[in-house]
């Protein structure tokens, strides 16, 4: 009944959510040439053969969702995918990233008829929903067009588990069609089997089996020119407040090398006037990537507030600070930088990640800090020692290496489950 009330409250609000596309359309928060698709109304043709729809909501989720998509591929060399987020961020970023045989939509908004629309033109033959983002219609809408559903790397924060639990007249019907949940950790697992009669397995976290991030040659190779010989330090993924921290490490490790060029490379690159302004406002040389600039002898802070480039930034560091740990966001995934034999730091508040930091932390392949003098401290020790970087970088991309066979597993159980639901059809 509840989900009935809510299919036809979507459908009232109609115009409600077409209001809500204006909105975001005026504000740049999507793309105009391709709003339709949030409506359902597909801007592409589907392909011939076996199609596997694998949804994430941003960014993240789709660069976890890569190594699974090109697993899945390499299993069938007739399979195509279709991968759907509801991001301009996600769909710039997989523009460059997809294979071939893969392909990028907007998801549609969780209207009835919207998301009726979507599946009539892409009739998938597997839904594989990352880590969370489950719209009610849109999951119950492929259930009933008995499409397998699958939970890949699934992952809630505690909180959400009570919330869920809390309300098992609902959840237990959302989740009672998965063939298949794939926990990111055995606490999730432990989570998810509180919640649902669903099979729920685990084989490891997908965030470890992703690919290294692209890195473009040419952009190196003038940035390389630009900077010469100076030490350069990254800031990655950062979020307000984490600004101030690698500047204050900057201030620290400068005093042992003057010379030290530190990159600020913001989650969300439309802060980059704001970074600017607020380091400059701290005596900071600073320039702006977005602006055309290059970092010159004196420029101390160089601000990349672009999209796309963190595996050039990654290559040309010699350390990176991984955002997003030191303010409560969970912290941001620290193998992306190991697979460059990079040293990685990072702060205490990794939740989102914490299985792979501590395992890190335990195999010498990372370093965690409290504060940003200890990050300054830990990077002043860094650039003076050859040795000790080089180690921590070979370990940390000896670590990163080692966790493609998790995308393996999981490719092949979700292949596994598919069949299953077809055999049972």
């Amino acid at each position: 009944m509840i989900f009935q009330i809510y299919s036809g409250a979507m459908r009232l609000a109609s115009p409600v959510l077409d209001h809500l596309l204006r909105r975001r359309l005026a504000r740049g928060k999507e793309d105009p040439a391709r709003i339709s698709e949030r409506r359902g109304q597909a801007s592409l043709a589907r392909p011939e053969g076996q199609l596997f729809w694998v949804h994430g909501a941003s960014v993240g989720e789709c660069q976890t969702a890569l190594a699974l998509i090109e697993r899945l591929l390499d299993r069938d060399p007739a399979l195509n995918v279709l991968l759907t987020s509801g991001t301009l961020t996600s769909a710039k970023l997989m523009a460059d990233r997809l294979p071939a045989r893969a392909m990028h939509q907007f998801v549609p908004l969780d209207h009835p008829a919207w998301i009726s629309a979507f599946l009539d033109h892409w009739r998938p033959d597997a839904a594989i929903f990352v880590e969370s983002d489950l719209w009610p219609n849109l999951v119950l809408a492929a259930a009933r067009r008995s499409i397998p559903l699958i939970l890949a790397n699934a992952r809630m924060s505690e909180g959400s588990f009570e919330r869920w639990r809390r309300l098992s007249f609902f959840t237990g019907r959302l989740f009672a069609d998965f063939s298949l949940i794939l926990a990111s950790n055995p606490v999730q697992k432990a989570g998810f089997e509180s919640l649902t009669r669903a099979p729920v397995q685990y084989v490891g976290n997908l965030k470890r089996a992703a690919a290294p991030l692209a890195t473009d040659a040419e952009k190196l190779a003038v940035l390389r020119e630009a900077v010469g010989k100076r030490p350069v330090f990254l800031a990655a993924s950062t979020h307000a407040g984490e600004e101030d921290a690698a500047a204050e490490a900057h201030r620290i490790a400068a005093a042992a090398r003057p010379d030290l060029l530190t990159l600020v490379a913001p989650r969300h690159p439309n802060r980059g006037a704001e970074i600017a302004a607020l380091l400059k406002g701290q005596g900071l040389h600073c320039a702006r990537r977005s602006l055309d600039a290059l970092p010159t002898p004196e420029t101390e802070i160089y601000i990349a507030d672009t999209l796309g480039e963190m595996g050039t930034l990654f290559e040309l560091s010699d350390a990176v600070f991984v955002g997003g740990s030191l303010i409560p966001v969970g912290g941001h995934n620290p193998l992306e930088p190991a697979h460059f034999a990079k040293p990685v730091l990072f702060g205490q508040l990794m939740a989102k990640n914490a299985d792979i930091a501590s395992d890190m932390i335990e195999a010498r392949a990372a370093l965690e800090i409290a504060d940003a003098k200890d990050l300054g401290k830990r990077l002043r020790d860094l650039l003076q020692n050859d040795a000790q970087r080089a180690e921590l970088g070979a370990n940390a991309k000896t670590f990163a290496e080692g966790q493609g066979a998790i995308a393996d597993e999981m490719s092949a159980r979700i292949c596994a489950a598919v069949a299953a639901h077809g055999e049972r059809k």
